[in-house]
Protein backbone atom coordinates (compact mmCIF):
# COMPACT_ATOMS: atom_id res chain seq x y z
CA UNK A 1 0.00 0.00 0.00
CA UNK A 2 1.15 3.20 -1.12
CA UNK A 3 1.01 6.06 1.07
CA UNK A 4 -2.17 7.87 -1.05
CA UNK A 5 -3.81 4.84 -0.13
CA UNK A 6 -3.22 4.61 3.61
CA UNK A 7 -4.01 8.52 3.45
CA UNK A 8 -7.35 7.98 1.90
CA UNK A 9 -7.90 4.94 3.93
CA UNK A 10 -7.54 6.89 7.19
CA UNK A 11 -9.78 9.87 5.61
CA UNK A 12 -12.34 7.09 5.04
CA UNK A 13 -12.04 5.87 8.49
CA UNK A 14 -11.88 9.26 9.87
CA UNK A 15 -15.31 10.28 7.87
CA UNK A 16 -16.72 7.16 8.79
CA UNK A 17 -16.35 7.60 12.42
CA UNK A 18 -17.20 11.40 11.73
CA UNK A 19 -20.98 9.91 9.75
CA UNK A 20 -21.52 7.89 13.59
CA UNK A 21 -20.90 10.67 15.94
CA UNK A 22 -23.18 12.76 14.07
CA UNK A 23 -25.66 9.95 13.94
CA UNK A 24 -25.41 9.29 17.56
CA UNK A 25 -25.50 13.10 18.55
CA UNK A 26 -28.84 13.38 16.08
CA UNK A 27 -30.20 10.60 17.41
CA UNK A 28 -29.93 12.26 20.98
CA UNK A 29 -30.82 15.48 20.00
CA UNK A 30 -34.01 13.47 18.75
CA UNK A 31 -34.62 12.04 22.06
CA UNK A 32 -34.40 15.44 23.45
CA UNK A 33 -36.34 17.11 20.96
CA UNK A 34 -39.52 14.51 21.83
CA UNK A 35 -39.03 14.68 25.40
CA UNK A 36 -39.14 18.42 25.19
CA UNK A 37 -42.35 18.36 22.71
CA UNK A 38 -43.93 15.90 25.41
CA UNK A 39 -43.37 18.40 28.18
CA UNK A 40 -44.32 21.46 26.41
CA UNK A 41 -47.64 19.16 25.11
CA UNK A 42 -48.64 18.75 28.89
CA UNK A 43 -47.69 22.05 30.09
CA UNK A 44 -49.87 23.83 27.18
CA UNK A 45 -52.69 21.08 28.46
CA UNK A 46 -52.51 22.12 31.14
CA UNK A 47 -53.03 25.68 30.21
CA UNK A 48 -55.88 25.24 28.15
CA UNK A 49 -57.48 23.67 30.99
CA UNK A 50 -56.28 26.42 33.61
CA UNK A 51 -57.53 29.12 30.82
CA UNK A 52 -60.91 27.10 30.86
CA UNK A 53 -61.59 27.14 34.48
CA UNK A 54 -60.54 30.82 34.75
CA UNK A 55 -62.65 31.74 31.83
CA UNK A 56 -65.35 30.31 33.54
CA UNK A 57 -64.53 31.41 37.04
CA UNK A 58 -64.38 35.25 35.51
CA UNK A 59 -68.00 34.37 33.62
CA UNK A 60 -69.74 33.60 36.73
CA UNK A 61 -68.35 36.91 38.45
CA UNK A 62 -69.10 39.06 35.76
CA UNK A 63 -72.70 37.75 35.79
CA UNK A 64 -72.70 38.15 39.98
CA UNK A 65 -71.19 41.47 39.29
CA UNK A 66 -73.83 42.51 36.39
CA UNK A 67 -76.58 40.96 39.19
CA UNK A 68 -75.17 43.37 41.95
CA UNK A 69 -74.73 46.18 39.61
CA UNK A 70 -78.41 46.06 38.63
CA UNK A 71 -79.57 45.69 42.66
CA UNK A 72 -77.73 48.57 43.61
CA UNK A 73 -79.30 50.50 41.06
CA UNK A 74 -82.88 49.53 42.21
CA UNK A 75 -82.10 50.21 46.08
CA UNK A 76 -80.10 53.99 44.57
CA UNK A 77 -83.79 54.66 43.23
CA UNK A 78 -85.73 53.31 46.08
CA UNK A 79 -84.55 55.54 48.55
CA UNK A 80 -84.10 58.40 45.77
CA UNK A 81 -88.00 58.04 45.90
CA UNK A 82 -88.45 57.51 49.56
CA UNK A 83 -86.01 60.61 50.05
CA UNK A 84 -88.90 62.56 47.83
CA UNK A 85 -91.39 61.79 50.07
CA UNK A 86 -90.32 63.10 53.07
CA UNK A 87 -88.62 66.20 51.43
CA UNK A 88 -91.86 68.19 52.36
CA UNK A 89 -91.80 66.84 55.81
CA UNK A 90 -88.03 68.28 56.34
CA UNK A 91 -89.54 71.38 54.95
CA UNK A 92 -92.13 71.36 57.41
CA UNK A 93 -89.66 70.56 60.36
CA UNK A 94 -87.62 73.88 58.91
CA UNK A 95 -91.55 75.83 58.67
CA UNK A 96 -91.85 74.71 62.14
CA UNK A 97 -88.50 75.70 63.63
CA UNK A 98 -88.03 79.10 62.25
CA UNK A 99 -91.65 79.59 63.29
CA UNK A 100 -90.60 78.32 66.98
CA UNK A 101 -87.93 80.86 66.43
CA UNK A 102 -89.85 83.88 65.81
CA UNK A 103 -92.58 82.89 68.62
CA UNK A 104 -89.58 82.72 70.97
CA UNK A 105 -88.21 86.16 69.76
CA UNK A 106 -91.62 87.45 70.14
CA UNK A 107 -92.23 86.04 73.88
CA UNK A 108 -88.57 87.49 74.87
CA UNK A 109 -90.04 91.40 73.26
CA UNK A 110 -93.09 90.81 75.62
CA UNK A 111 -91.29 89.43 78.57
CA UNK A 112 -89.12 92.62 78.24
CA UNK A 113 -92.62 95.24 77.88
CA UNK A 114 -93.99 93.33 80.86
CA UNK A 115 -91.41 93.45 83.11
CA UNK A 116 -90.45 97.32 82.26
CA UNK A 117 -94.71 97.50 83.43
CA UNK A 118 -94.40 95.94 86.04
CA UNK A 119 -91.41 98.18 86.56
CA UNK A 120 -93.67 101.07 86.36
CA UNK A 121 -96.62 99.44 88.39
CA UNK A 122 -94.08 98.49 91.31
CA UNK A 123 -92.43 102.53 91.03
CA UNK A 124 -96.60 103.91 90.67
CA UNK A 125 -97.51 101.48 93.73
CA UNK A 126 -94.58 102.90 95.54
CA UNK A 127 -95.52 106.37 94.61
CA UNK A 128 -99.22 105.62 95.83
CA UNK A 129 -97.88 104.14 99.25
CA UNK A 130 -95.81 107.38 99.73
CA UNK A 131 -98.82 109.64 99.04
CA UNK A 132 -101.11 107.95 100.85
CA UNK A 133 -99.03 108.15 104.05
CA UNK A 134 -98.59 111.44 103.43
CA UNK A 135 -102.40 112.01 103.00
CA UNK A 136 -102.81 110.29 106.29
CA UNK A 137 -100.61 112.52 107.84
CA UNK A 138 -102.00 114.94 106.48
CA UNK A 139 -105.35 114.20 108.29
CA UNK A 140 -103.89 113.49 111.98
CA UNK A 141 -101.94 116.63 111.73
CA UNK A 142 -105.30 118.31 110.79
Amino acid sequence: MSGTEIAALIAAVAFVVLVIVIVFFLLQLNKVISESTEKVNRILDKTNKTVTILTKDVDVLLKQSEEMLVTGNELLNDVTQKVETIDPLFQAVADLSESVSELNASSKSLLVKVGDAGKTAATATIVGKAAQSAAHLFKKNN
